[in-house]
């Protein structure tokens, strides 16, 4: 039998709605957390979960 996992939320850390598999492979893929309903973008490879962190907009000097 395979190992699966529940995907838990990297802000609140509550199970989300995903699992995942050894072999899943996932990349830039856009989380959402029922609970704390924030969206993170996330890297899955080999059960080994990364969250991406988004640089913030920069603001336009005239």
């Amino acid at each position: 039998m395979e190992d699966k996992q529940w995907i838990l939320c990297p802000v609140c850390g509550s199970k989300t709605r995903l699992q995942i598999r050894e072999d899943t492979i996932l990349r830039n893929f856009p989380l959402y957390c029922p609970k704390c309903k924030q969206e993170t973008l996330i890297d899955i490879q080999e059960l080994k979960i990364s969250v991406i962190k988004e640089p913030d907009a920069q603001t336009q000097s005239r």
